[in-house]
């Protein structure tokens, strides 16, 4: 079997092996979503299958090279050789950091002392919203500052922080359990950063195994997730009245840096040389302007569920509608949310009554948001016991969608996203 099918196999094994405890945490910890992302709604990816020492794919990764700090002093020097960055025949791709210098390259500070790797998608892959996602295992020590990130596609005409940026996961070698996601912009860039953190519990390393980073990217928030645990949101509100500018085009990056400002030097407990490696980079979408993979949902009377006006605004009436094709009516099926506009299906309030309205809402990993398909076709929230129903019930335009006792009756019945 190729190995890109079993790296799928075995993912696809261990969501379902952790779907019931999925599931109950959702209902216990509202901070926490899985971090599988929509089926059918994956827009770009790169599992880094490929013979041990190849380079990384020319047609996804562009390399950044040099050694002049990167506005951080930092100590290394980005090469395209592979010995920095290679795949390692077992569907992974190693960004190794390295002490010397064989090549004889120069820094800013004179003959550099480690080297590293730096890819970027720009020229290759950019989107506008949606789930950003990349399974890793992180190196450790003393200086060490890997990374996985974004910049604003319009760098090159607007500069940086203009530009925005995006930091998916961040760790310095001093805070070995501690990832760090934080958003850049004008008016809130370097130090001052909206940065939101997580540290493992128990005193656990993240270089101990691979973990899980991601971001979604709505219109009106970025939400920060590790191992499906989300552990910081923004909004624009966050800015304090500065520009917003996480509204265009971003290109991803993944580096291993050496020293700068904000790590440190490496000093005599730092060993080489050390090593990120990456299991996948998945990027998927929702129709928000921004990426694809969206589908309706087909109910009673052959109506789509809708979103009123396609607002995006928290408590927009869910309800069914003549199907159009529109961006309110395209779903995708994430984590056991519905979700349509960067935003998810939400059961008002978290009630549970009968005649409960269904509504839009930013999505916050409650268990007002957690949905089961079942095997007629219902979509049951566990939260309530209870099934997503077309009011009345009636089919005509504009009819309200709520929860209601399960019944198995017609206005129950609901497609999946295809």
């Amino acid at each position: 079997m190729p190995l890109k099918e079993l790296k799928t196999l075995r993912r696809k094994a261990l969501f379902l092996a952790a779907a019931p405890l999925l599931v109950a945490t959702l209902l216990t910890t509202p901070t926490s979503t899985p971090a599988f992302a929509a089926v059918g709604g994956l827009t770009w990816s790169d599992d880094f299958n490929g013979a041990a020492g190849s380079a990384p794919d020319g047609s996804k990764w562009a390399y950044e090279t040099g050694g002049g700090g990167w506005g951080n002093n930092e100590l290394e020097y980005y090469t395209t050789s592979t010995s920095n960055a290679a795949l390692d025949g077992s569907g992974n791709l190693v960004i190794t950091a390295r002490a010397g210098n064989p090549s004889g390259y120069s820094c800013w500070y004179g003959s550099c002392q480690y080297t590293s790797a730096r890819l970027k998608t720009q020229g290759k892959f950019t989107q506008t919203y949606g789930r950003f996602e990349s399974r890793i295992k992180i190196p450790r020590g003393q200086g060490l500052w890997p990374a996985f990130w974004m910049l604003g596609d319009n760098i090159g005409s607007v500069g940086w922080p203009q530009s925005g940026e995006v930091d998916i996961m961040e760790n310095v070698g001093n805070e070995p359990g501690t990832v760090h996601g934080t958003l850049h912009g004008p008016g809130y860039s370097g130090c001052c950063g909206l940065g939101q953190a997580y540290t493992l519990p128990n005193g656990a390393a993240l270089a101990d195994g691979f973990h899980t980073y991601a971001v979604d990217w709505a219109p009106d928030s970025i939400t920060f997730y590790i191992d499906g645990i989300q552990y910081g949101r923004r909004t624009p509100a966050d800015a304090n009245g500065n520009q917003w500018v996480f509204d265009h085009p971003f290109f991803m990056l993944l580096n291993v840096a050496v020293g700068g400002n904000w790590p440190g030097s490496p000093n005599g407990s730092t060993t080489f040389p050390q090593t990120m490696t990456v299991d996948y980079v998945h990027v998927y979408g929702w129709d928000t302007g921004g990426g694809t993979g969206g589908h309706a949902i087909t109910g009673y009377g052959g109506k789509c569920v809708d979103i009123s006006g396609a607002s995006t605004a928290n408590g927009a009436k869910a309800q069914l509608w003549t199907c159009n094709g529109t961006a309110a009516q395209s779903f995708t099926f994430s984590g056991g949310n519905l979700r349509v506009l960067g935003k998810c299906l939400d059961v008002a309030s978290g009630g549970t009554a009968n005649g409960t309205k269904v509504q839009l809402w930013d999505c916050n990993g409650s268990g007002a948001q957690v949905w089961q398909h079942t095997s007629i076709n219902e979509y049951y929230n566990p939260q309530s016991a209870k099934c997503l129903d077309a009011a009345g019930p009636s089919s005509a335009d504009g009819t309200q969608l709520q929860i209601w006792a399960c019944a198995g009756s017609a206005n129950q019945k609901w497609s999946l996203p295809a």
